[in-house]
């Protein structure tokens, strides 16, 4: 049956509130780190969105007062569809800042993996706001996001897919890497990022991300800072690698 749930996060940020709040609380600060494409109405009562793909979850803004405390809503306030979201930002005398994550709402029956998910997923875009912060910070972004449901076990998924991008083996972060997936251009970096649900590499021009779902799903989640990155052209030619690759494994 459904589960009430409360998650919090802290994360220690190089950076100032201001810059922090642009972040976390404008459309274009969210696109550089997190998923979609986003916009916020600046103002309490104002409208949220989130776009991946065809589908756009819309919410309200639920606390605005910059440059410390910023919380919008999905869904409705009925047990069944509520999540909640609230920020915290404390400036310290170091230059740095204290962001704290407050999430809320309401998991499904599978309610325990579904927030173990959500953990995990939330260790990972926390670390990339750090990384935007303190490598991309001001750069318009193009979010790109391609998915390949049913593609396997851990065990079958991960050399699969690191053989695939040219590495051999599974990488340690730190690792300077080029990766060479078939029908794209070549991506030279640091593994900046790595757990048993991704792995992140860092270039001069993005953050990619390739994560295996608690269900199976594949998927690429990469964030592209060049001026002439193309969404639409990058997600056609990764969700055509995915499919090539993992496909016949559905």
């Amino acid at each position: 049956m459904p589960r009430e749930f409360e998650l919090r996060k802290e994360i220690t940020l190089q950076a100032t509130p201001e810059q922090v709040w642009e972040a976390i609380a404008t459309g274009p600060g969210i696109d550089g780190w997190f998923m979609g494409r986003n916009q916020v109405e600046p103002r309490e009562g104002g409208r949220t969105a989130m776009t991946i793909g065809p589908h756009t979850e819309e919410g309200v803004v639920t606390a605005w007062d910059p440059p410390r405390r910023f919380a919008h809503q999905g869904g409705s306030s009925d047990e069944a569809t509520f999540m909640a979201f609230e920020w915290l930002i404390e400036g310290r005398d170091d230059g740095t800042c204290v962001l704290r994550l407050v999430q809320s709402g309401v998991l499904g029956d599978d309610w325990e993996t579904e927030y173990d998910a959500l953990t995990r997923g939330w260790d990972m875009y926390l670390h990339q706001l750090a990384q935007y912060l303190e490598w991309f910070r001001g750069r318009a972004a193009a979010p790109v996001m391609a998915m390949q449901p049913g593609a396997g076990d851990a065990e079958d998924v991960w050399p699969r897919l690191f053989d695939a991008l040219g590495l051999g083996g599974r990488p340690v972060e730190g690792d300077k890497v080029r990766l060479t997936p078939e029908g794209l251009g070549p991506i030279e970096g640091v593994v900046d990022y790595l757990s048993p649900e991704a792995v992140g590499v860092r270039t001069e021009d993005g953050l990619y991300r390739f994560i295996r779902g608690y269900d199976g799903m594949v998927a690429v989640g990469h964030h592209l800072y060049a001026d002439d990155a193309d969404a639409q052209e990058a997600e056609r030619a990764w969700q055509a690698w995915l499919s090539r690759l993992f496909g016949a494994a559905r």
